[in-house]
């Protein structure tokens, strides 16, 4: 009987019904995940697309640094708080580091997990960043498994780990949560959906194009065609090797030819037939196309993922555009972000860290005009004198 429910445990599959008495109830719930797509691997499918699509990649790029900001900030009051700021695990890793990835994910993917380590006299607190491609949520909505491939999924080399704000003890003595940010989409109850979703296709058509382009680029530019041979052959054998010793004089290295041999009838009739084409105004207009609907699907701006312009470049449409995206996204992501890191701050620490926050720049440093000369000089750097009796009024005055 031992040896039958080993056996039960070992063909246990994900998305599979347990058979009766093969497994405890919570074991079952926490091996069974719910699917991430039909097959289980949608985060790796979109993953491989931000890696072949320039256009899209560098926009999930920039967003992640622009919500990740240029770090964080504390009220002095909440020491426990700064330290983690600086490192905030073992690995010495800072919390804008861990929070970028974070970020990172959710923009690649919809979702992002943060791992969060106490023990269960809360005296320290670490934050550790969970590859989402490797996490799934168990069908008892409580927990999240963690695996290093999904194709060939094994139970036993599975971590579970419980969602935030439950813990559980772990057997290295901590207890462990992890914190999973979701994008809400109607439907979709489990995962969330990463913004761009309306702009796969679109996404596909810009790595393609490319694709398209480098493929003649490889040709070097020479047309396609058919090279019609005289010959006769007696086997396919003998063709074979016409259209190899033709390949190697005409073909060029590579080139898209297509070789005809026939029986000649009057004298050499050995030609090269080119495919024209007219299409490269059309495959540039539709690569055009589907980058502007790759912007318009992530909800951004032309000029903050470094699209170049016919007028040039404009400082003034830049610094429009991010305080466009500071306030109607940046901001808004950040929050989602921030808000469950100051609660578990409050938990552990019980330093209740409403001042913790991101610091947010613009893309690059502008001085306003009632900066007065001693400012001016300061912010670039060079020298200025600070017992200047009109720079002590105005610091007075502030």
């Amino acid at each position: 009987m031992k040896n039958s429910k080993n056996r039960q445990r070992r063909v246990f599959v994900v998305g599979q019904a347990a058979p009766p008495g093969a497994l405890p109830v919570a074991v079952a719930a926490q091996r069974d995940v719910w699917r991430w797509g039909t097959d289980n691997r949608l985060p790796e499918a979109l993953a491989a697309l931000s890696r072949s699509s320039t256009i899209h990649r560098r926009i999930i790029n920039d967003k992640a640094d622009y919500i990740s900001g240029s770090g964080l900030t504390v009220d002095e009051a909440n020491p426990r708080t700064a330290a983690l700021l600086k490192a905030a695990n073992g690995e010495g890793q800072s919390l804008r580091t861990i929070l970028q990835r974070v970020a990172l994910d959710r923009c690649l993917l919809g979702n992002a997990f943060l791992e969060v380590v106490t023990d269960p006299g809360r005296n320290f607190l670490s934050l550790y960043h969970q590859d989402a491609t490797r996490c799934r949520l168990s069908r008892d909505n409580c927990h999240v498994i963690l695996h290093h491939d999904w194709r060939q999924y094994r139970p036993s080399e599975a971590i579970v780990l419980p969602l935030y704000p439950a813990f559980e003890p772990q057997s290295d003595g901590t207890l462990r949560a992890v914190i999973h940010y979701k994008d809400y989409e109607p439907m979709f109850e489990h995962y969330g959906v990463p913004k761009y979703i309306a702009g796969l296709g679109a996404s596909a058509i810009v790595w393609k194009t490319d694709r398209w382009n480098l493929s003649r680029l490889d040709n070097a530019f020479q047309p396609s065609g058919v090279m019609v041979l005289d010959g006769d052959t007696d086997s396919e054998q003998e063709a074979a090797e016409i259209a190899r010793l033709a390949e190697d004089r005409f073909a060029g290295k590579p080139g898209q030819v297509m070789f005809l041999v026939k029986n000649g009838i009057d004298g050499d009739t050995t030609k090269f037939v080119p495919i024209e084409t007219t299409s490269d105004g059309d495959w540039k207009s539709l690569h055009d196309q589907a980058v502007s609907d790759i912007i318009v699907a992530h909800s951004w701006f032309r000029t903050l993922s470094g699209m170049e312009y016919s007028t040039g470049f404009s400082a003034d449409r830049v610094r429009h555009e991010y305080n466009i995206a500071l306030n109607t996204l940046i901001r808004v992501e950040q929050q989602e972000i921030i808000e469950p890191i100051r609660q578990v701050c409050a938990e552990i620490f019980g330093e209740y860290t409403r001042s913790l926050a991101f610091v947010n720049l613009p893309p690059f440093e502008v001085k306003p005009d009632y900066m007065r000369v001693w400012e001016a000089r300061k912010a670039d750097g060079f020298d200025y004198d600070p017992d200047d009796p009109a720079q002590q009024l105005f610091l007075s005055q502030i």
